[in-house]
């Protein structure tokens, strides 16, 4: 996906018309549980997918590093990549925080997304970095969980995610982007967004929802 079609994307799409477009493409299980909520909701997510899968612990090893896997995914991020971040269910694990978002920020990742908890918060909010998580705690993941593959396919909030996918994410939720339909998705929502200002204007200048919906099919 070029340059010119992600920035449209960034700046003028939202997660609902996305939704649609996969509807209509017959792609329906594509949004992660609503559940996972931005740490800022003026903000908006768009890149590819790097995964992160995570297992649960009962104990903590001191000759293990238990975060080996999870630098080596940080520290290979290239810009417009998102962290993907799927946790065992129970709200024990708190993969992310602030050194990961500074260190991915500096890597011009375009946000980062967890089903886990997420800690730091006031320190994300104030650098402005996307980042979505299933809950806020302040738990590490040490002796908790640890990663233990990178670049697989993993479900994260209920939702199938596969490295390369593209990852939209606002204030209403995320949609998951199939890497082979991206483009499409993306020029087809666009498109969408253009005739939804058209139905809006028509509707605040007092024409029936009716009438508009008979014209443009569009609600």
């Amino acid at each position: 996906m070029d340059d010119k079609l992600i920035t449209a994307a960034r700046t003028g799409l939202y997660s609902g018309v996305i939704s649609d477009v996969l509807d209509g493409l017959d792609h329906w299980h594509h949004t992660m549980t609503p559940n996972i909520r931005p740490l800022d909701e003026s903000l908006t997510l768009f890149g590819r997918a790097r995964t992160g899968l995570y297992g649960r612990l009962y104990h903590f090893d001191p000759a293990i590093n238990p975060y080996e896997l999870e630098i080596r995914l940080i520290d290979s991020l290239e810009p417009g990549d998102v962290p993907v971040l799927a946790c065992p269910p129970g709200n024990q694990v708190a993969p992310w925080g602030e050194r990961l978002s500074t260190a991915s920020r500096a890597r011009q990742a375009a946000g980062a997304v967890t089903d886990g908890l997420v800690r730091d918060v006031r320190f994300i909010r104030a650098m402005g970095f996307p980042v979505f998580a299933g809950a806020i705690g302040p738990l590490d993941s040490r002796g908790r969980g640890s990663v233990t593959s990178i670049d697989v396919p993993v479900e994260c909030g209920g939702a199938l995610v596969r490295p390369g996918d593209w990852i939209f994410g606002d204030v209403d939720g995320i949609c998951v982007i199939p890497a082979d339909i991206a483009e499409k998705v993306i020029t087809l929502a666009l498109d969408k967004v253009a005739h939804e200002t058209t139905v809006r204007d028509e509707l605040a200048a007092g024409e029936p929802l009716a009438t508009v919906f008979a014209r443009h099919q569009i609600l």
